[in-house]
């Protein structure tokens, strides 16, 4: 049996993924603005993901007998420096959401809540993934430079990212 603070507590977390969602679609808006298409591309496909991870714990919250009570989202900035500058927000706002992640998991830990512990073991290796997959990004950008040229070689390999649904969570929008 879920606890009520455990179901607050993922509430506020299917909350945060809703906000990265908005965050990386407004990185893309950006990008695209700019110029930068193969940049927009990652960072809408990003988006997308991060509207899986909050559909995970609303169909969590949903199959433990508990519902999902969606807050409102605050709106993220609009503009920003570079495409650097886009790629070390998202470093350091996904390093926020792997806190509260780890904070679910120690909040499972301590209620002896082995199903949400369980469950949020696919998010443990997910932020190692995101976070790995933001710092070698830029790695390249640093190792770049200033440089225009090979800025647009590394937007171009960026576009090349595609969204795929995960299939555990293809049509279960009543599971």
């Amino acid at each position: 049996m879920i606890s009520k603070k455990m179901t607050v507590t993922i509430n506020q977390q299917i909350n945060a993924e809703l906000y990265s969602a908005y965050l990386y679609f407004a990185f893309s808006s950006y990008a695209s603005h700019t110029g930068l298409t193969g940049t927009a591309t990652w960072f809408w496909v990003q988006g997308q993901e991060e509207m899986t991870h909050a559909w995970r714990f609303y169909n969590y919250l949903n199959n433990v007998g508990e519902h999902a009570v969606l807050d409102a989202i605050a709106k993220p900035p609009a503009t920003f420096k570079s495409m650097q500058h886009m790629f070390e927000e998202t470093l350091k706002h996904e390093r926020k959401v792997t806190a509260l992640i780890n904070n679910l998991v120690n909040l499972a830990v301590q209620e002896k809540d082995h199903a949400s512990r369980e469950m949020l073991q696919w998010f443990v290796k997910e932020q190692v993934e995101e976070e790995k997959n933001v710092t070698d990004i830029l790695g390249k950008l640093k190792l770049a430079g200033p440089g225009n040229g090979a800025l647009f070689l590394i937007d171009k390999e960026l576009g090349a990212r595609v969204f795929v649904m995960p299939l555990d969570l293809a049509g279960a929008a009543t599971a």
